[in-house]
């Protein structure tokens, strides 16, 4: 399924307790811990000034996100930096992460390349790898598109997961499957797609146009 992609503005979840231990995350509903809704906040606060120079307004974009707590509550801190009104937040489960089946609570270094490689050491055929019980990054692609088609038809804010967003540079950019896998998603930061390509805003930062 061809795609035309609209102007995105993507943030992943702020960290959880099991983002800092090392822990395949997945569909498990896990909060945000202290960094996390510090990161949240900072992210908020780094949107809006990007939508100030960019001449933009937050009415102009569609508001999505994954239903997951961490996810949600990303959103809620992101939306208090603004000082005005705000299109309603649409939650879609087809913005979940990656299901890691039973590997989920697993710490990283517990599992063998064997049975689950980790970012940094995975091959282009990892996008295809299923955990038992679990997803690949194909059959997620498959459900974000699915998502996109029904509800992507301009600009948009999307707060979802790292997973999510290795999935959006692949399908957006034509990431190779390789380093897509491999790609470590920011926690700290906000990702503009337009026009085929992104830019990583890191939060907290100064930066310039």
């Amino acid at each position: 399924m061809s795609f035309n992609w609209p102007e995105l503005y993507f943030i992943r979840h702020g960290e959880t307790d099991w983002n800092a231990e090392g822990r395949y995350q997945g569909s498990k509903d896990i909060p945000l811990n202290d960094i996390g809704r510090g990161q949240a906040d900072l992210n908020g606060r780094l949107l809006v000034e990007i939508l100030k120079r960019a001449g933009r307004k937050p009415g102009e974009f569609t508001w999505h996100a994954s239903p997951l707590g961490r996810t949600r509550e990303t959103m809620e801190r992101v939306r208090s930096a603004f000082s005005e009104p705000l299109p309603e937040v649409a939650f879609d489960k087809r913005l979940v992460e990656v299901s890691f089946g039973v590997y989920e609570g697993r710490l990283h270094s517990e599992l063998s390349t064997s049975e689950m490689a980790i970012a940094g050491e995975r091959d282009a055929d990892f996008w295809f790898f299923r955990p038992p019980s679990g997803e690949s990054y194909e059959d997620v692609a498959q459900r974000v598109l699915g998502f996109a088609g029904d509800n992507l038809n301009g600009p948009a804010i999307i707060v979802a997961h790292g997973g999510i967003l290795r999935i959006l540079r692949r399908l957006i950019e034509d990431f190779p499957a390789e380093r897509a896998v491999n790609w470590f998603p920011p926690q700290d930061s906000v990702v503009h797609f337009i026009d085929g390509k992104s830019v990583v805003y890191p939060a907290g930062h100064s930066w310039d146009d």
